[in-house]
C-alpha cells in the first residue's frame, strides 16, 4: 500500500487537542467576488481565442487554415511547457508579498499587451507575427491562471469552504462568456463597417479594459497565508510520490474524461443546432442560456455538495449528463422551447463539475502535502490544467475524425447524416460521464478523511515532521 493510501485509511486514535484541526473563519461574499474578479476578463479572452481569432487570422487577415491551425496548435504545445514551469516556479518562490499574488500582477501587463496586438493586430500581419504575440497571450494566461487556482486551493483549509471558492470562481468564468458575447450584438446594431473586424478588436478592448481593474480588485482585496519553510526534495522523490498518489490519479483522469464530454460537445454543437434541431440561427442565443443555466446551477451545486459531499455530488452531477444527452434525439425540428429546455439541463455541467474537480483537487494537495512535506498545490493544478487541455484538443480531433467517417459536411446537405451527428452528440457524453462516475463513487478523499488530513498536517507542523517527509515519504502514523 502507498503512503498515501496509509494515510487516507488509516484512522487515528490521538484525540488529543493539541494540533488539531481548528474550525475556519467563514470567508464572506465579499472577499469571495474580490478574489474570483480576475477570472471574468480571463474567461471573455478564452472565448473570442477559441471561436473567432483563429478564423479572424484565416479569413481577413489572409494567413489560411493551414497556417493559423499549425499556429494555435504549437500554442497548445507550448502551454505543455509553461503549465508545470509556471506550478514549480510559484511553488517554490515565495516573495514578501506572497507566492501567487505577484504572478497575477506580473501577468496582467503581460496579457494586455499580447491582447492588443492579437485582437487589434498591426500591420504587417504574418504567420510570424501571429505566432510571436500568441505565444505571448499563452504564457500571460499561464502566469496569471495557474498561481490563481492554486491560491484559491489554499485561500481556505475546510472541506466545504473550499467549494465556495471555487464556486465563486466558476461564476466568474461563467459570467465573462455572455459579457464577452453581447458585445458584438450590441455593436451589430450600429455599425456599419467591417463587422467582423471591429467584433475581434471591441473584445480586445473589452479584455484590456476589465483585466487590470479585476486584478488590482483582487491583490488589493484578498491576502495570502503566509509561506511555511518548505524541505528539499529531489526530483526523483517529486515524480515518485506523484505517480504513487492515487486519489491524484484518479481524479486527473476522472476531469481529463469529463473534459473530452465537454469539449466534444462544443465541437459539435453548432452543427447539432444547425442541421439536427433547424435551429442554426438562434445557436448563439441557445448558447447564452447554457451558460446563464450553469451559472444559476453553481449555488446549487456548493450547497449540494455540503450535504452529500463533494465526489459524490460530482457523480450526481455527472448523471445529468448522462440522462439529459439523448434528450438531442426528441427535440422537434425548430422546436426553440425545447431545444431551450435541453440547454437548461445540460448547463447544470458548465459550473458543477468545473467547481467540483478543482475543490476536490486542493483535498488531494493536503494529502500530497503530507506525504512529501512541500506544498505543491500550483504542480498540481497545471498538472490538471495539462491533462484536461490535451484531452480536449484529442476529443475535438476524434470528434471531426467521427464527423468525416460518417460523411459529414459542414457546407452541404446533411439530412442523411443528421441522424447519425445527433446519436454522435448524445453518446459522447454519456460514455464519458458513465466512466467519470464509476471513477469517482469511490473516492477516498471525503469530509472525514480531509478532516483527518488537516488535523495530522497540523500536527506535523507543529512538531517540525514536515522536514522529515521528503527523507521518509513514509509518514509516520499516529
Amino acid at each position: 500500500m502507498s503512503a498515501q493510501a496509509k494515510i487516507v485509511s488509516e484512522q487515528t486514535a490521538d484525540t488529543r487537542p493539541a494540533g488539531a484541526a481548528h474550525p475556519e473563519r467563514r470567508l464572506s461574499s465579499w472577499l469571495l467576488m474580490a478574489f474570483a474578479a480576475p477570472c471574468i476578463p480571463i474567461a471573455a479572452l478564452g472565448l473570442p481565442i477559441s471561436l473567432y481569432i483563429p478564423q479572424f487570422y484565416a479569413g481577413p487577415m489572409g494567413l489560411g487554415l493551414g497556417a493559423v491551425g499549425t499556429i494555435f496548435m504549437l500554442a497548445r504545445l507550448w502551454d505543455m511547457v509553461t503549465d508545470p514551469l509556471m506550478g514549480f516556479v510559484s511553488d517554490h518562490y515565495p516573495t514578501r508579498w506572497g507566492r501567487r499574488r505577484p504572478w497575477l500582477v506580473i501577468s496582467t501587463p503581460l496579457i494586455c499587451i499580447s491582447t492588443w496586438f492579437v485582437f487589434l493586430p498591426q500591420a504587417p500581419v504574418t504567420t510570424g507575427y501571429l505566432l510571436f504575440w500568441i505565444f505571448v497571450l499563452y504564457l500571460g494566461w499561464t502566469m496569471l491562471t495557474i498561481p490563481h487556482l492554486s491560491w484559491g486551493a489554499e485561500l481556505s483549509g475546510d472541506y466545504y469552504q473550499r467549494s465556495r471558492v471555487h464556486g465563486f470562481r466558476e461564476a466568474g468564468e461563467i459570467i465573462g462568456v455572455p459579457l464577452v458575447l453581447a458585445i458584438p450584438a450590441v455593436i451589430e446594431q450600429f455599425s456599419t463597417g467591417d463587422f467582423q473586424t471591429i467584433r475581434v478588436a471591441s473584445m480586445g478592448l473589452f479584455i484590456i479594459v476589465l483585466l487590470p481593474i479585476a486584478v488590482a480588485i483582487n491583490v488589493w482585496s484578498v491576502k495570502e497565508r503566509p509561506a511555511r519553510p518548505q524541505p528539499k526534495l529531489s526530483f526523483k522523490d517529486a515524480l515518485g510520490s506523484l505517480a504513487e498518489n492515487r486519489p491524484l490519479r484518479t481524479l486527473v483522469i476522472a476531469d481529463a474524461i469529463s473534459g473530452s464530454a465537454g469539449s466534444a460537445l462544443g465541437a459539435l454543437f453548432v452543427y447539432v443546432a444547425t442541421h439536427v434541431w433547424g435551429l442554426g440561427s438562434s445557436a448563439s442565443l441557445l448558447m447564452l442560456i447554457y451558460f446563464i443555466a450553469g451559472l444559476g446551477f453553481v449555488p446549487l451545486v456548493v450547497r449540494a455538495s455540503r450535504r452529500f459531499g463533494k465526489h459524490r455530488t460530482l457523480v450526481g452531477c455527472c448523471a445529468f449528463y448522462v440522462v439529459a444527452p439523448p434528450l438531442t434525439l426528441l427535440i422537434p425540428q425548430g422546436n426553440m422551447l425545447a431545444a431551450a429546455g435541453l440547454m437548461v439541463l445540460l448547463g447544470v455541467n458548465v459550473g458543477g463539475a468545473g467547481v467540483l474537480f478543482r475543490s476536490i483537487m486542493a483535498d488531494v494537495a493536503d494529502l500530497d502535502e503530507l506525504s512529501t512535506g512541500r506544498q505543491r498545490t500550483g504542480v498540481l493544478y497545471s498538472f490538471m490544467a495539462l491533462t484536461r487541455k490535451g484531452s480536449g484538443a484529442l476529443a475535438v480531433g476524434a470528434t471531426f475524425w467521427a464527423l468525416q467517417w460518417m460523411g459529414f459536411d459542414p457546407a452541404g446537405d446533411n439530412s442523411a447524416a443528421a441522424r447519425n451527428l445527433a446519436l454522435l452528440f448524445a453518446t459522447v457524453p454519456m460514455v464519458c460521464n458513465l466512466a467519470v462516475m464509476a471513477l469517482m463513487w469511490r473516492f477516498p478523499i471525503g469530509a472525514e478523511q480531509q478532516l483527518e488530513l488537516r488535523q495530522r498536517l497540523e500536527r506535523a507542523r507543529s512538531r517540525g515532521e514536515h522536514r522529515k517527509c521528503a527523507e521518509s515519504p513514509q509518514l509516520p502514523v499516529d
